[in-house]
């Protein structure tokens, strides 16, 4: 996967289509304790249901997303791929032999496609995954989570090694007050598979880009280049020294970077032909977590320039709250004849 690609994530927006069949077009989901409401047949059936419906569905957004033009053959797969998999009071469900076929049948088909078509797949666990962490049973809960959504890669294929076809799963590192060490012991809690699949990005309340370079030996560097942009003001440029250490952990699979855009509306008449300044937002009054807030598109021109001079040596994973459009219309910036 030498060709730079720009991923959509997680969710499929069809503005001509109606809710119902937008939600379609996206996998289902339900609740702990919804499950645990039911008798544990019922509960089985339940997941055997969504199981089957989410092979279907992943299957037919990676067949879509083999159709775009070859720059935009990476995706982002919504964590609910097996839903409430890695809680302790549903996973004994899965054992369930019938279920398991399912789960079989259903994901590798579409892991297949992905392989076909060339499409690129990450996964991206919630915010409360983390591994630096003072909390045992947080820690645990993180690694449980982590190795789900390994199951998942498996089960499509997509795991053993490093970083097969590209995949990944991104996790932020956590608290910050557990330190970098207690990242690196809740790594040596995984399986083989977890390490050859997970990155860890930079975020903007604990763990820093510079926070996180000490890790580039251990396991792939996920540049977020906003988040690094609301804690330091600085537009990071491709040439900058700290992307060849970036570029190095991944050990010579193309690495992958997310980019969103600060909201055009944080002060009255944002200019979208001049880049966004955080000291001078700040001065306005914007406050720290309105400048975290992804807008739905990257609307500033000289911003989405910026970003992709990144594809230089990086695929990109647009973070923007109008999902596949947003992504879409980046790849108009970055490969204008097509």
């Amino acid at each position: 996967m030498s060709t730079p690609r720009i991923a959509w994530v997680c969710q499929w927006l069809d503005p001509s289509l109606t809710v119902k069949e937008q939600g379609a077009l996206n996998l289902r989901d339900t609740t702990v304790t919804a499950l645990q409401k039911m008798e544990r047949k019922a509960a089985i059936e339940k997941l055997i249901g969504l199981v089957r419906t989410n092979g279907e569905t992943l299957l037919a957004q990676i067949a879509r997303t083999a159709r775009l033009p070859e720059g935009q053959r990476a995706m982002r797969m919504a964590s609910s791929v097996l839903p409430t998999y890695s809680h302790p009071a549903i996973r004994p469900l899965y054992d369930d032999p019938v279920l398991r076929r399912v789960m079989e049948t259903s994901l590798a088909p579409a892991g297949e496609a992905a392989k076909r078509g060339g499409v690129r797949l990450s996964m991206h666990p919630g915010q409360y995954t983390v591994l630096a962490t003072e909390r045992d049973s947080t820690r645990a809960a993180a690694v449980a989570d982590i190795e789900y959504h390994v199951e998942v890669m498996r089960l499509l294929g997509h795991a053993g090694g490093w970083h097969p076809n590209g995949a990944h799963i991104n996790v932020h590192a956590g608290g910050r007050a557990a330190g970098i060490e207690a990242f690196r012991a809740g790594l040596r809690l995984l399986s083989e598979d977890a390490r050859g699949l997970l990155t860890v990005e930079n975020e903007e309340t604990s763990y820093g880009l510079d926070d996180l370079l000490p890790l580039a030996g251990e396991l792939a560097i996920v540049l977020d280049l906003h988040h690094h942009w609301v804690v330091t003001g600085e537009y990071l440029e491709p040439e900058d020294q700290r992307i060849a250490v970036i570029r190095d952990s991944w050990r010579g699979v193309r690495p992958v970077i997310h980019i969103s855009a600060p909201k055009p509306d944080l002060v009255a008449g944002q200019d979208p032909e001049v880049l966004p300044d955080r000291a001078a937002l700040i001065a306005a009054g914007v406050s720290a977590r309105d400048l975290r807030a992804h807008a739905g598109r990257l609307w500033n021109r000289p911003h989405a320039a910026w970003a992709a001079r990144h594809l230089a040596w990086a695929d990109i994973e647009v973070e923007a709250k109008e999902k596949n459009l947003a992504s879409a219309e980046f790849a108009m910036v970055c490969f204008p004849m097509g």
